[in-house]
Protein backbone atom coordinates (compact mmCIF):
# COMPACT_ATOMS: atom_id res chain seq x y z
CA UNK A 1 0.00 0.00 0.00
CA UNK A 2 1.30 3.44 -0.92
CA UNK A 3 2.03 5.78 1.99
CA UNK A 4 0.43 9.26 1.78
CA UNK A 5 3.68 10.86 3.01
CA UNK A 6 5.41 10.00 -0.27
CA UNK A 7 3.29 12.70 -1.92
CA UNK A 8 4.48 15.43 0.45
CA UNK A 9 6.71 17.10 -2.21
CA UNK A 10 3.67 17.49 -4.48
CA UNK A 11 1.44 18.76 -1.68
CA UNK A 12 4.03 21.32 -0.62
CA UNK A 13 3.90 22.99 -4.03
CA UNK A 14 0.40 24.12 -3.07
CA UNK A 15 0.04 27.40 -1.20
CA UNK A 16 -2.74 26.21 1.14
CA UNK A 17 -1.05 23.03 2.35
CA UNK A 18 2.43 24.56 2.54
CA UNK A 19 1.17 27.29 4.88
CA UNK A 20 -0.74 25.01 7.23
CA UNK A 21 0.40 24.72 10.86
CA UNK A 22 2.48 21.56 11.20
CA UNK A 23 -0.05 20.04 13.60
CA UNK A 24 -2.78 20.19 10.93
CA UNK A 25 -0.70 19.15 7.90
CA UNK A 26 0.74 16.16 9.77
CA UNK A 27 -2.73 15.14 10.94
CA UNK A 28 -4.06 15.26 7.37
CA UNK A 29 -1.29 12.93 6.23
CA UNK A 30 -1.91 10.53 9.12
CA UNK A 31 -5.61 10.31 8.33
CA UNK A 32 -5.23 10.17 4.53
CA UNK A 33 -5.85 7.12 2.34
CA UNK A 34 -4.43 6.77 -1.17
CA UNK A 35 -7.08 6.40 -3.89
CA UNK A 36 -6.25 5.52 -7.49
CA UNK A 37 -8.81 6.06 -10.25
CA UNK A 38 -8.85 4.90 -13.86
CA UNK A 39 -9.68 7.41 -16.58
CA UNK A 40 -13.42 8.12 -16.45
CA UNK A 41 -13.93 6.45 -13.07
CA UNK A 42 -16.41 8.23 -10.82
CA UNK A 43 -15.22 9.53 -7.46
CA UNK A 44 -18.63 10.73 -6.31
CA UNK A 45 -21.92 11.88 -7.82
CA UNK A 46 -24.14 14.88 -7.14
CA UNK A 47 -26.23 14.21 -4.01
CA UNK A 48 -23.82 11.51 -2.81
CA UNK A 49 -23.26 11.48 0.97
CA UNK A 50 -20.17 13.33 2.26
CA UNK A 51 -17.00 11.27 2.08
CA UNK A 52 -14.29 13.65 3.23
CA UNK A 53 -11.58 15.91 1.88
CA UNK A 54 -9.47 15.08 -1.18
CA UNK A 55 -6.14 16.15 -2.67
CA UNK A 56 -5.12 15.50 -6.28
CA UNK A 57 -1.52 14.28 -6.38
CA UNK A 58 -1.40 13.04 -9.99
CA UNK A 59 -3.69 13.19 -13.02
CA UNK A 60 -6.74 15.46 -12.91
CA UNK A 61 -10.30 15.42 -11.62
CA UNK A 62 -13.26 16.72 -13.61
CA UNK A 63 -15.91 18.57 -11.57
CA UNK A 64 -19.19 18.94 -13.44
CA UNK A 65 -22.92 19.42 -13.17
CA UNK A 66 -25.80 18.91 -15.56
CA UNK A 67 -28.42 21.13 -17.10
CA UNK A 68 -31.68 19.81 -18.56
CA UNK A 69 -33.15 16.34 -18.36
CA UNK A 70 -33.24 13.18 -20.45
CA UNK A 71 -32.14 13.60 -24.07
CA UNK A 72 -31.79 17.37 -23.53
CA UNK A 73 -29.31 16.99 -20.70
CA UNK A 74 -26.01 18.82 -21.14
CA UNK A 75 -22.87 18.63 -19.05
CA UNK A 76 -21.83 21.81 -17.29
CA UNK A 77 -18.09 21.40 -16.82
CA UNK A 78 -16.93 23.67 -14.00
CA UNK A 79 -13.26 22.90 -13.61
CA UNK A 80 -10.46 20.40 -14.16
CA UNK A 81 -8.49 20.01 -10.94
CA UNK A 82 -4.77 19.22 -11.32
CA UNK A 83 -2.24 18.55 -8.54
CA UNK A 84 -1.95 19.83 -5.82
CA UNK A 85 -5.62 20.84 -5.60
CA UNK A 86 -7.62 20.07 -2.46
CA UNK A 87 -11.40 19.80 -2.76
CA UNK A 88 -14.50 18.52 -0.99
CA UNK A 89 -14.33 20.89 1.95
CA UNK A 90 -17.94 22.15 1.65
CA UNK A 91 -19.44 18.89 2.88
CA UNK A 92 -16.91 18.71 5.69
CA UNK A 93 -18.46 21.93 7.00
CA UNK A 94 -22.17 21.29 6.50
CA UNK A 95 -22.40 17.48 6.36
CA UNK A 96 -24.79 17.76 3.40
CA UNK A 97 -24.64 15.86 0.10
CA UNK A 98 -22.24 16.57 -2.74
CA UNK A 99 -23.08 19.55 -4.93
CA UNK A 100 -21.50 18.22 -8.15
CA UNK A 101 -20.12 15.15 -9.88
CA UNK A 102 -16.41 14.28 -9.74
CA UNK A 103 -14.60 11.76 -11.91
CA UNK A 104 -11.10 11.17 -13.21
CA UNK A 105 -10.31 12.97 -16.45
CA UNK A 106 -7.27 10.67 -16.80
CA UNK A 107 -5.62 8.03 -14.60
CA UNK A 108 -5.34 9.84 -11.28
CA UNK A 109 -4.10 9.42 -7.73
CA UNK A 110 -5.81 11.14 -4.80
CA UNK A 111 -5.43 11.38 -1.07
CA UNK A 112 -8.74 10.98 0.76
CA UNK A 113 -9.12 12.23 4.33
CA UNK A 114 -12.28 10.43 5.55
CA UNK A 115 -15.18 12.59 6.71
CA UNK A 116 -15.74 11.10 10.16
CA UNK A 117 -12.06 11.06 11.10
CA UNK A 118 -11.47 14.60 9.92
CA UNK A 119 -14.49 16.04 11.72
CA UNK A 120 -13.58 14.16 14.90
CA UNK A 121 -10.03 15.55 14.77
CA UNK A 122 -11.31 19.09 14.15
CA UNK A 123 -13.72 18.72 17.07
CA UNK A 124 -10.69 18.08 19.29
CA UNK A 125 -8.64 20.84 17.59
CA UNK A 126 -11.26 23.50 16.77
CA UNK A 127 -8.66 26.22 16.12
CA UNK A 128 -7.89 24.55 12.78
CA UNK A 129 -11.36 25.02 11.33
CA UNK A 130 -10.05 28.41 10.24
CA UNK A 131 -7.48 26.82 7.91
CA UNK A 132 -10.20 24.75 6.27
CA UNK A 133 -12.33 27.89 5.94
CA UNK A 134 -9.48 29.60 4.08
CA UNK A 135 -9.48 26.76 1.55
CA UNK A 136 -13.19 27.32 0.96
CA UNK A 137 -12.71 31.09 0.77
CA UNK A 138 -10.22 30.64 -2.07
CA UNK A 139 -12.82 28.65 -4.02
CA UNK A 140 -15.49 31.28 -3.33
CA UNK A 141 -13.28 34.07 -4.66
CA UNK A 142 -12.66 32.12 -7.86
CA UNK A 143 -16.38 31.36 -8.22
CA UNK A 144 -17.33 35.04 -7.89
CA UNK A 145 -14.64 36.00 -10.40
CA UNK A 146 -15.90 33.40 -12.88
CA UNK A 147 -19.52 34.56 -12.49
CA UNK A 148 -18.50 38.14 -13.19
CA UNK A 149 -16.46 37.17 -16.24
CA UNK A 150 -19.34 35.13 -17.70
CA UNK A 151 -21.54 38.22 -17.48
CA UNK A 152 -19.33 41.06 -18.70
CA UNK A 153 -16.38 39.72 -20.72
CA UNK A 154 -16.12 38.75 -24.37
CA UNK A 155 -15.40 35.14 -25.32
CA UNK A 156 -11.72 35.79 -26.24
CA UNK A 157 -11.11 37.49 -22.89
CA UNK A 158 -12.83 34.71 -20.96
CA UNK A 159 -10.78 32.07 -22.76
CA UNK A 160 -7.49 33.92 -22.22
CA UNK A 161 -8.25 34.40 -18.51
CA UNK A 162 -9.21 30.76 -18.03
CA UNK A 163 -5.95 29.61 -19.62
CA UNK A 164 -3.96 31.97 -17.38
CA UNK A 165 -5.79 30.71 -14.29
CA UNK A 166 -5.16 27.09 -15.30
CA UNK A 167 -1.47 27.79 -15.97
CA UNK A 168 -1.21 29.33 -12.51
CA UNK A 169 -2.90 26.32 -10.89
CA UNK A 170 -6.17 28.10 -10.08
CA UNK A 171 -4.30 30.26 -7.60
CA UNK A 172 -3.18 27.36 -5.40
CA UNK A 173 0.44 27.12 -6.53
CA UNK A 174 3.04 28.08 -3.97
CA UNK A 175 6.35 29.70 -4.73
CA UNK A 176 7.92 26.32 -5.53
CA UNK A 177 5.24 25.31 -8.00
CA UNK A 178 5.80 27.80 -10.79
CA UNK A 179 3.36 27.67 -13.67
CA UNK A 180 2.10 24.98 -16.01
CA UNK A 181 3.00 25.44 -19.66
CA UNK A 182 1.36 22.23 -20.94
CA UNK A 183 -2.34 21.94 -20.11
CA UNK A 184 -4.18 18.63 -20.43
CA UNK A 185 -7.45 20.20 -21.57
CA UNK A 186 -9.30 19.75 -24.86
CA UNK A 187 -11.01 22.45 -26.89
CA UNK A 188 -14.39 20.92 -26.02
CA UNK A 189 -13.57 21.06 -22.30
CA UNK A 190 -12.50 24.70 -22.55
CA UNK A 191 -15.72 25.50 -24.40
CA UNK A 192 -17.82 23.86 -21.69
CA UNK A 193 -15.96 25.63 -18.89
CA UNK A 194 -16.49 29.15 -20.23
CA UNK A 195 -19.88 28.64 -21.88
CA UNK A 196 -19.10 29.04 -25.59
CA UNK A 197 -19.23 26.73 -28.60
CA UNK A 198 -16.35 24.48 -29.60
CA UNK A 199 -16.25 26.26 -32.98
CA UNK A 200 -15.78 29.63 -31.30
CA UNK A 201 -13.11 28.16 -29.03
CA UNK A 202 -11.28 26.77 -32.05
CA UNK A 203 -11.36 30.13 -33.83
CA UNK A 204 -9.98 31.97 -30.78
CA UNK A 205 -7.21 29.41 -30.28
CA UNK A 206 -6.23 29.63 -33.96
CA UNK A 207 -5.81 33.37 -33.50
CA UNK A 208 -3.67 32.76 -30.42
CA UNK A 209 -1.56 30.25 -32.34
CA UNK A 210 -1.01 32.74 -35.16
CA UNK A 211 0.30 35.23 -32.58
CA UNK A 212 2.64 32.68 -31.03
CA UNK A 213 0.73 32.59 -27.73
CA UNK A 214 -0.29 28.92 -27.61
CA UNK A 215 0.36 25.72 -29.53
CA UNK A 216 -2.66 23.41 -29.81
CA UNK A 217 -1.80 19.72 -29.40
CA UNK A 218 -3.79 16.53 -29.46
CA UNK A 219 -5.70 16.37 -26.18
CA UNK A 220 -4.23 19.60 -24.81
CA UNK A 221 -2.18 22.68 -25.52
CA UNK A 222 1.12 24.33 -24.71
CA UNK A 223 1.35 27.92 -23.58
CA UNK A 224 4.26 29.28 -25.58
CA UNK A 225 4.11 32.91 -24.42
CA UNK A 226 2.62 33.25 -20.93
CA UNK A 227 3.38 36.97 -20.73
CA UNK A 228 1.56 37.48 -24.02
CA UNK A 229 -1.38 35.42 -22.77
CA UNK A 230 -1.56 37.49 -19.58
CA UNK A 231 -1.56 40.64 -21.73
CA UNK A 232 -4.47 39.27 -23.79
CA UNK A 233 -6.43 38.58 -20.59
CA UNK A 234 -6.33 42.21 -19.39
Amino acid sequence: MLAPARYLPVLNTGRWFAQLPAEFSQALLRMARVRQLASGEVLFLRDSPPCGLYAVVSGSIRISGQSGRGDDAREALLVLLPPPQWFGEITVFDGATRTHRAHAAEPSTLLQVPQAELRAWLHEHPQHWRELALLMADKLRLAFQTMEEQTVLSAPLRLARRLVVMAEGYGVQGGKGGTRRVLAVTQQELALMIGISRQTTNEILKGMEARGIVRVQRGGMEIVNLAGLRSMSQ
